[in-house]
């Protein structure tokens, strides 16, 4: 199975973009409060997708590897 996105998922983080977009996020959650708050659906670097525990609303973060660090929460509309 081929993913058309993964070439642009090693360019941001190749670029460091990433690492800026986390320099302006907040709220952040390390591991457990990602865990506390969401259910993980899936991860394809430099994102997961989730759904929120308190509402049911799914979306996706973006994370940085280390420190893990999960920012950047987008609901699907």
């Amino acid at each position: 199975m081929t993913d058309s996105t993964e070439e642009i998922r090693r360019e941001l983080i190749a670029s460091g973009q990433v690492e800026r977009d986390l320099e302006l996020a907040h709220p952040r959650w390390d591991t457990d409060a990602l865990r506390r708050e969401f259910d993980v659906i899936g991860f394809m670097a430099p994102f997961v997708v989730v759904k929120r525990k308190a509402d049911g609303v799914k979306g996706s973060l973006e994370f940085t590897h280390s420190p893990r660090v999960y920012f950047n929460f987008v609901a699907d509309h």
